[in-house]
C-alpha cells in the first residue's frame, strides 16, 4: 500500500494549520468541512502519525504536524511559482515547437503561418522537418504533424485548417488540340499523363468519383515527377495531363493557359489537418500555434498539395 500523502492532502493540511480552523480552511479549499475533516483523519491513519490536535472548539498542529507544515510551506510556494510561470507562458510561450510535414505543406507553413506565429510569439523557436514519408511523431519526438484527414492516425487529435480542396486533371490547349479531350477517366489510358509516385515508391493512382461510383486509374505516361510544382510546369509546357490541386491550377485555368478535365468526376475533400498525441498534455507553444492556425483559417492552399506529397 502506498502511504505517501497526496499533494491535495498536503495543501489541505497546510491550510488547516494556517487557519487553525477546519471551517476557514474548508472555505479556502472550496470543500465541505466534514470532507476536509475526514481527509485529515485518513491522512493520519495512513501515515500512522497524529498531525492535528482537535477539540470541540479548535484545532492545532502536533509537533510533527507543525514541523511537517513548516517544511512544506516553501516547497508549496515554489510549486505555486512554477505553476504561475507556466500559466503566464500561455500568453508568452517560449521554447521549441517541433513539427513535421511534407515539403509542399512545409512551404505553405513557411509562407502563411510561421511568419505570423513567430511575430506574435518572438520567444518561440520552430523546428520544421520537411519529410515526404509518414512519420511516427511520438517516436521521433515531434509535437505535431500535418496530413490529409484520412491519413491521420485514429489515436491522434486532429485540427482541420484551410478550406476544402480537390484534385483536378488539367492540360494545355495545345496538348488537347493534338490528342483530344478525355470525357471519362477510362479515356485517360489513351493520353500522355504526367505521373508521380507515393512516398514508398509506388506509382500514384488517380482517384475519381461521380454519383457514388468511384474509379481508380493507373495512368500511363512517359514522365514521372515528384513535385507538384514540376507537374504544373510540365502541363503548361504541353507535355501531358497533370493531376494537381485545383487551387494550384486556378490562376492558369482563369487565364486560359490550362483547361480543366473531368470536372464532374472530381469531388472535393476536407483538406489538411494538424494532428498531435491525444494522451499528452498539449504544450503551451503548440496551443499557441493552433490558435494562429484557427485565426488564419481563411487562407487557401497555394501552391497546392497532392495526396502523394501530403
Amino acid at each position: 500500500m502506498n502511504n505517501r500523502p497526496t499533494l491535495n492532502e498536503l495543501r489541505a493540511l497546510t491550510a488547516v494549520v494556517s487557519h487553525r480552523s477546519f471551517r476557514k480552511a474548508a472555505e479556502e479549499l472550496e470543500l465541505a468541512t466534514s470532507t476536509l475533516s475526514h481527509m485529515m483523519r485518513d491522512l493520519e491513519e495512513r501515515i500512522g502519525t497524529r498531525l492535528l490536535n482537535r477539540t470541540t472548539r479548535s484545532v492545532s498542529p502536533t509537533q510533527v504536524g507543525e514541523r511537517l507544515v513548516t517544511n512544506l510551506r516553501p516547497i508549496l510556494q515554489d510549486l505555486d511559482g512554477v505553476l504561475a510561470e507556466i500559466d503566464a507562458n500561455r500568453d508568452h510561450p517560449t521554447g521549441t515547437l517541433r513539427l513535421t510535414a511534407s515539403e509542399t505543406v512545409s512551404m505553405l507553413l513557411v509562407q502563411k503561418i510561421i511568419p505570423v506565429f513567430l511575430s506574435r510569439y518572438p520567444e518561440m523557436r520552430v523546428d520544421l522537418v520537411a519529410e515526404p514519408a509518414f512519420v511516427d511523431i511520438v517516436a521521433e519526438g515531434f509535437d505535431a504533424g500535418f496530413r490529409l484527414g484520412e491519413s491521420v492516425p485514429r489515436d491522434m487529435v486532429a485540427v482541420h485548417f484551410g478550406g476544402p480542396s480537390r484534385m483536378l486533371p488539367v492540360a494545355s490547349k495545345a496538348y488537347l488540340a493534338c490528342l483530344g479531350t478525355p470525357r471519362t477517366p477510362d479515356e485517360l489510358a489513351a493520353h500522355r499523363c504526367i505521373c508521380s509516385r507515393t512516398p514508398n515508391g509506388r506509382p500514384y493512382k488517380w482517384e475519381f468519383e461521380r454519383h457514388g461510383h468511384a474509379i481508380t486509374v493507373d495512368v500511363p505516361g512517359p514522365l514521372v515527377l515528384n513535385r507538384t510544382e514540376l507537374m504544373l510546369e510540365a502541363a503548361l509546357q504541353g507535355l501531358g495531363v497533370a493531376f494537381i490541386p485545383e487551387q494550384m491550377a486556378r490562376p492558369y485555368l482563369d487565364d486560359g493557359s490550362l483547361c480543366a478535365l473531368l470536372d464532374e468526376w472530381c469531388p472535393p475533400y476536407p483538406g489538411l489537418f494538424l494532428y498531435y498525441p491525444g494522451h499528452r498534455q498539449v504544450p503551451v507553444g503548440l496551443r499557441a500555434f493552433i490558435d494562429v492556425l484557427k485565426q488564419l483559417d481563411a487562407f487557401h492552399l497555394h501552391p497546392g498539395t497532392t495526396a502523394t506529397d501530403i
